[in-house]
């Protein structure tokens, strides 16, 4: 089983747009790496993503490139300081679902489902790029498959 862990594209500041919408180079990052992604036939069941605007401009662009037969849908519990933990018992992880949502609260659940601890960080996100978490079968343990990311630095 394999699921995809996405940051939210880069978005305005609150101050100059209080629903932070993406800027348009956090719009074309995204969709840079939704290009790379279908080219290199990356199959997504679903998208799910935090109500933020951001988050849902992000998963739409993902979307729009990859035709998840499920959709792109708001799911609760992916804001920034929401619980992992109930994020976790609340959501199927299916095979193939792409999860975009905010710092900290991605890292956290990188490092929850990696090591059993939401407190290490073992990864650095990048906006709008996506890490790949892969589990053989119920009995083995996470491991991270691959990462595309916007920026190689």
């Amino acid at each position: 089983m394999q699921i995809y862990l996405v940051q939210h594209g880069k978005a305005r500041g609150k101050d100059v747009d209080p629903a932070r919408h993406l800027t348009e180079e956090g719009a074309s990052d995204v969709k840079r790496i939704a290009r790379v992604a279908k080219d290199y036939n990356i199959s997504v069941s679903k998208i799910i993503h935090s109500e933020k605007a951001r988050a849902r401009e992000t998963a739409e662009i993902f979307a729009s490139f990859l035709s998840p037969a499920g959709g792109a849908s708001e799911s609760t519990g992916l804001n920034p300081n929401d619980s992992v933990k109930n994020f976790i018992s609340n959501t199927e992880l299916s095979d193939r679902l792409m999860i975009v949502g905010h710092l900290p609260f991605m890292t956290k659940l990188t490092s929850y489902l990696l090591t059993g601890s939401e407190e290490l960080q073992i990864f650095n996100f990048q906006k709008g790029g996506i890490l790949c978490l892969n589990k053989e079968d119920a009995g083995s343990s996470w491991i991270i498959k691959w990462s595309l990311m916007p920026q190689i630095d």
